[in-house]
């Protein structure tokens, strides 16, 4: 029945949710740390943000993928699914990105702690990234999500 269809929607919805959102915690803490590399390199917190989101990015997709998302599969060779993730997580970078710089530009504070920044613009993110995530490139169903 449809309610049944409907609960099962919801349970794999749930699921995948906390598993997303986990991983988006490890996904900041890898931000985070290349972030302050790069800074130590040098490279300024601009330019810092963008190697440390390319580097979150792809901690997160390889994470989604062998757990988040693991009964689901995008049907496509490994390079190509990892460009249409990354391709797809810049709508999410973007919102991300645009409240990091707006911190930095904005708040003395978040020069001082990057870090804050980087969470604010993250959480922004976050909703935008595991809709794409989840029906643009996880969309095909493998195995039972209780596996």
């Amino acid at each position: 029945t449809m309610e049944v269809v409907e609960k099962g929607v919801l349970k794999e919805t749930l699921h995948h949710g906390l598993r997303f959102a986990v991983v988006g915690v490890v996904g900041c803490a890898v931000d985070i740390a290349v972030l302050y590399v790069c800074l130590w390199l040098g490279t300024g917190f601009y330019l810092g943000r963008a190697v440390s989101f390319l580097m979150a990015a792809t901690a997160t997709w390889l994470l989604n993928r062998a757990w988040t998302f693991r009964e689901r599969r995008s049907n496509q060779p490994l390079w190509r699914e990892w460009l249409h993730y990354l391709s797809l997580m810049l709508i999410g970078g973007a919102f991300n990105y645009a409240l990091y710089v707006l911190c930095i530009a904005q708040y003395d504070i978040m020069k001082q702690y990057p870090f804050l920044a980087v969470m604010v613009g993250s959480v922004a993110g976050m909703v935008a990234n595991y809709l794409s995530a989840r029906f643009l490139i996880f969309r095909h169903q493998t195995t039972s999500p209780d596996e």
